[in-house]
């Protein structure tokens, strides 16, 4: 058998627009390639500021407010 029947003749050449290749979900992953190693590293940032940052420059003292 030589290859598929289609009742379409353009169906093999528009075979390739139902590839996962070009769909929607993988296109917009592509659109921003280091944005999920971003937002790690920012939240990491935050995490480490906040909690370990602050403990260490505080060195006991309390924060005052001035008016």
């Amino acid at each position: 058998m030589p290859g598929p029947l289609y009742r379409d003749p353009w169906a093999a050449r528009e075979a390739w627009r139902k590839s996962p290749i070009f769909s929607n979900r993988a296109m917009f992953r592509n659109m921003f390639p280091g944005l999920g190693t971003a937002i790690v590293a920012f939240t990491a940032y935050v995490i480490y500021d906040d909690y370990f940052a602050s403990k260490s420059t505080s060195h006991g003292h309390a924060k005052e407010e001035h008016h």
